[in-house]
């Protein structure tokens, strides 16, 4: 059976590739914290949810990442856990697609919509007690999900057109491990 991920290496290079990307994602959103929260929000770390197309270490770290970020940045315990969840599933989904860039920048907003879009409305939009405003919280879907799509197209695909460009062993994680297993046989 195919596995997209490839074999599970726990090195300490996958480590701390990870970490670096979960530092890299808190330090984003912090320094962006005006828009990188809120019903409309334009969080300018999830570009990096492009990464799992260089490197399965990015999964984690991303992971990692959103829940210190959403910890740090003052979120509700199930904001800190769902957005976190969103945030995964994307970048589970953005390394199964990594083969086609443009198709694997969709699964943010996908899951960041559908996911965090109601977090968003249920935690902090609407009152306790207040009924639910289906209108508010599709309206807060959409903008989530559109904020996902500007900053994975926008930022997130030139920046991975960069990153390619890297030698191998800078970021190009699978090429780089691909090219060690040769050297090892």
């Amino acid at each position: 059976m195919y596995n997209p991920f490839g074999k599970a290496r726990f090195t300490t290079r996958a480590i701390v590739n990870a970490g670096l990307i979960a530092a890299i994602y808190v330090v984003l959103t912090l320094i962006f914290q005006p828009i990188s929260f809120g019903a409309i929000q334009f969080r300018i770390a999830e570009a990096l949810t492009l990464l799992p197309i260089l490197s399965v270490d990015a999964v984690p770290g991303l992971f990692v990442g959103c829940l210190l970020a959403n910890w740090l940045g003052g979120g509700i315990w199930f904001d800190v856990v769902l957005g976190s969840i969103a945030t995964l599933m994307a970048a589970v989904c953005t390394r199964i697609t990594r083969g086609k860039p443009a198709v694997a920048a969709l699964f943010p907003a996908v899951f960041n919509g559908l996911i965090v879009g109601p977090v968003v409305y249920f935690a902090y939009v609407r009152a306790p007690g207040d009924p639910t405003s289906i209108p508010t919280l599709l309206f807060n879907m959409a903008t989530v999900a559109f904020g996902e799509l500007v900053v994975c197209y926008v930022l997130g695909l030139p920046m991975l057109a960069g990153l390619k460009k890297l030698p191998a062993r800078s970021i190009n994680a699978d090429r780089s491990r691909k090219g060690e297993s040769q050297k090892a046989d």
